[in-house]
């Protein structure tokens, strides 16, 4: 039988052996991603992010493993439940600490089972609610986990015969995939209908007529100061809103060291007196057939710029380098006149106290419901000609 250990970094693990239980095609559960948040400043305690990875090992082979995090809020997570929170603390009851198997800052469906078969995996989800009992945590959570793994938490009981139910709860996405072969950017502009064709062309061609070039960089192209230029714009945007940036420059300077070809800047240019300017960046990252818009910031108002570096630059992109998803980030339903149409994004959480656990288990179902409503009625509006 496996033996679960907690691991407090992901240092503990070897890169070979944590990486060697997924297939890689994700970015963002790679060794060298999820420990480079730990080693360069990006997870601190007092904001609410403690890791604590949960490891599954039969002798000396890691046979298992979910990246965890002890969570004393529910800042950063992007599934959102303060409002279970805020029902715990009105009974006098403590909503934290809980258990969160997810990938930090990151709304990105994703592997969060890491292991090669059914059974190991199913040993993880028990593991999980013996953690929680064993340290009288509220809950456990796994945030953004990949369809493929839904059949894993079917029928499950711990050893004492007690049956362990996981509630499901279901968000929209905008997801923008080349399911029809378009081979360059004007034949993915020919599928829309002419109205929102000749928006995205008008967007474009504002752009354009400021005088705005752009330029993709990967991690071994990018310079320190191209990095510094992008963390800038990052940092820009989560000051307009008011929140804290947790990303560190010296995080983006280990992504375009270790994931060298997994980090893809965009860069917009402008040229002034004093030479070229970037004016505006994304950040994405790229995994085996899918980019991921992360992040972007702008130093200047230039109308349609969003669009352009968020939206139509990542399209090109996918085009030219044979990618067939896009996924620009959470919320937003002005991503679906730009070709990103919904799509359903997972997540399952295990409620320890009973009489909780019905409560929300209604209110799941009943939230689901009108997810799939809501999904239903965007597709009513999306912007192909025959959708």
């Amino acid at each position: 039988m496996a033996q679960a250990r907690i691991a407090s970094a992901l240092a503990e693990i070897r890169a070979g052996q944590w990486d060697a239980l997924h297939d890689g095609r994700n970015p963002f559960v790679a060794h060298a991603f999820l420990s480079g948040l730990e080693q360069h400043g990006c997870l601190r305690g007092e904001w609410g992010w403690t890791p604590h990875h949960l490891t599954l090992w039969e002798g000396d082979q890691l046979v298992a493993a979910a990246p965890g995090y002890l969570k004393t809020n529910s800042h950063g997570e992007f599934v959102f439940d303060h409002a279970w929170a805020h029902a715990y603390a009105r009974h006098g009851l403590a909503y934290y600490p809980k258990w969160l198997c997810a990938v930090p800052y990151t709304p990105v469906t994703g592997p969060r089972l890491l292991a090669k078969t059914t059974r190991h995996r199913r040993a993880l989800l028990q593991a999980m609610v013996e953690l929680c009992g064993r340290e009288s945590w509220s809950s456990a959570h796994i945030n953004f986990h990949a369809l493929s793994e839904t059949h894993a938490f079917e029928g499950l009981s711990l050893a004492s015969g007690a049956t362990v139910g996981w509630l499901s709860r279901i968000d929209v996405q905008y997801i923008w995939r080349n399911t029809s072969g378009w081979a360059d950017f004007a034949a993915f502009l020919a599928a829309l209908d002419h109205r929102h064709r000749k928006n995205i062309r008008q967007e474009r061609a504002k752009v354009m007529r400021a005088g705005v070039a752009f330029r993709i960089v990967h991690g071994d192209e990018a310079t320190d100061a191209e990095l510094a230029t992008m963390h800038g714009f990052y940092r820009r945007t989560f000051a307009e809103y008011g929140n804290y940036p947790a990303l560190t420059l010296d995080f983006l300077h280990h992504l375009a060291r270790t994931m060298p070809r997994a980090l893809v800047l965009i860069l917009a240019e402008r040229i002034t007196a004093n030479g070229k300017q970037a004016v505006a960046g994304a950040l994405c990252l790229r995994g085996a057939d899918t980019l991921y818009g992360r992040y972007w910031g702008a130093r200047e108002q230039i109308h349609g710029l969003h669009f352009e570096t968020c939206y139509y630059q990542g399209i090109d992109y996918c085009l030219r380098n044979g990618l067939t998803r896009f996924e620009p980030g959470a919320q937003g339903e002005h991503k679906l006149a730009r070709g990103f149409l919904p799509a359903l994004v997972r997540s399952r959480h295990w409620i320890a106290h009973e009489g909780f656990r019905e409560v929300l288990g209604h209110w799941c179902e009943e939230e689901t419901a009108s997810v799939h409503r809501y999904a239903a009625n965007l597709m009513l509006h999306s912007p192909f000609k025959h959708a």
